[in-house]
């Protein structure tokens, strides 16, 4: 992990060069707030430190939650913005801003309307397995179900329509004149710096889990998990938050993983779970509740010997899993393992046989076993399949707070009239914790507010 070393200063003499509207990260939140603001007749600059976009967001399932949206209709799904709100307090204990979960939700079948009806990502409705927490079909993903496809058909898009997006060029250096925003300094490969004046700024740069030192003093109990996110996550927004009085909340919140197949570090699926599939710890035992969620999985995990789990479903449930790009290349490297018995799937797992066939054959069916988890009327059958996986910390979910309009509020409640924040940079709808992601809020919070900082207009 990079760490982070960035200043606020006053303004210079005169920047290198002037835009409208400048957005820090072309991650799946920049993106978004560029087409928005373009939409909206702003000039945009997009700055981003990596050769190519890619960010969190290329890590990522690229599944997107939304309520009511013309997809859901078409698929019929029926939900809506107050029932979403809902399952989103509810996996957080209530612990979030009802005002940014009632903007959020309500704004989200709008924000995927609009990037598949005027924008033509092609989106559809995950239908064929539930999400932890959510009570209706809401996951919105693109063919592939894989966030590469999203942030590759969202730069796409972008540079269609003639944005600007200037890549490795790191923002080092915020710049203020008379409590606004005037500019940042970026750095080159090079190590050359240059200034870029803006009229509005777009913090996208996401969270800080790519920073040691900060998830060490806000997140001490993943801090020893497998980093999974990007590592140009560094915590600029925080660091100039801090230093420019803006609010910051939830700083503890972050989405882990428990299911990242060891060693080979590809995300597996959590309808491997959903859909009846279980985990069990070196000695082919249970070890807890897989149903409340991938989130909660890694600290889960990671408390187990070696810091590592095994997850063992059947054909079917595989099958299920092939709509997603990462388990098919997780497959095609022999991270997963199959056999026509539990008997040679633990052997290729390097677990005891008898204790790992006493557990399968021991779930129960339509019941709700020790851990509280409730399982259906199908038992798993061969063939069996089996993956050793560990824990893994993905994304920050707490960040600066902003208002109706994306804006970044001071510790007083007043907004920094040109200073926006968006995905992991603001303070996202997942509690305080961990245990209060519910599937999705990562890129919710990315598309919808990235769409609102780029539809407000330059104060």
């Amino acid at each position: 992990m990079t760490q982070v070393t960035v200043e606020v200063s006053s303004a210079p003499a005169e920047f290198d060069l002037d835009c409208e509207t400048m957005i820090i990260g072309a991650g799946a939140a920049g993106l978004v707030a560029a087409l928005s603001a373009q939409e909206d007749g702003q000039s945009v600059l997009v700055i981003e430190a990596d050769p190519i976009p890619r960010g969190s967001t290329a890590l990522s399932a690229g599944l997107i939650p939304a309520a009511g949206t013309n997809i859901q209709k078409a698929a019929g799904v029926e939900d809506s913005a107050d029932l979403f709100a809902q399952d989103i307090q509810s996996k957080a204990k209530q612990e979030n801003d009802p005002a940014l979960v009632d903007l959020l939700t309500q704004q989200s079948g709008p924000a995927i309307d609009w990037l598949s009806e005027t924008h033509g990502l092609p989106f559809s409705v995950i239908t064929n397995f539930d999400y932890p927490g959510h009570s209706r079909h809401r996951m919105h993903g693109l063919p592939t179900r894989s966030g590469i496809e999203l942030i590759d058909s969202l730069r796409s898009t972008c540079e269609t329509r003639g944005i600007d997006i200037i890549c490795e060029r790191r923002a080092v250096q915020l710049h203020t004149d008379q409590g606004r925003i005037s500019g940042v300094t970026v750095q080159r490969p090079d190590g050359g710096l240059e200034t870029i004046g803006c009229e509005k700024l777009i913090l996208a740069c996401n969270g800080f889990g790519g920073n040691r030192d900060l998830v060490s003093q806000f997140m001490p109990d993943i801090a020893d998990g497998l980093w999974f996110g990007h590592d140009g996550n560094r915590g600029e927004a925080i660091v100039w938050g801090k230093d420019i009085g803006a609010d910051m909340a939830h700083l503890g919140a972050y989405q882990g993983h428990g299911n990242v197949a060891h060693p080979h570090g590809i995300l597996i699926t959590w309808a491997v779970i959903t859909s009846g599939g279980v985990q069990v710890n070196r000695e082919a035992e249970r070890f807890w509740n897989e149903s409340q969620g991938y989130s909660e999985a890694a600290r889960a995990v990671l408390a187990q010997p070696g810091g590592e789990a095994y997850t063992i479903f059947d054909g079917q449930i595989a099958e299920i899993a092939r709509q997603f790009e990462d388990f098919k290349n997780a497959e095609a490297v022999s991270a997963i393992k199959v056999s026509e018995t539990l008997e040679g799937l633990a052997d290729q797992l390097g677990l005891a046989a008898e204790n790992l066939t006493a557990t399968i054959s021991s779930l129960p069916l339509n019941e709700t076993d020790g851990f509280g988890r409730r399982f259906g009327d199908t038992q798993l059958a061969p063939p069996y399949f089996g993956v050793r996986v560990t824990g893994a910390l993905f994304h920050t979910q707490g960040g600066l707070r902003t208002d109706e309009h994306a804006r970044v509020l001071k510790t007083d409640g007043a907004p920094i009239l040109n200073l926006h924040a968006c995905g992991g940079a603001a303070c996202g709808v997942s509690g305080r914790g961990d245990s209060g992601y519910l599937s999705g809020n990562g890129l919710l919070s990315a598309v919808v507010l990235g769409r609102i900082a780029g539809q407000a207009p330059s104060a």
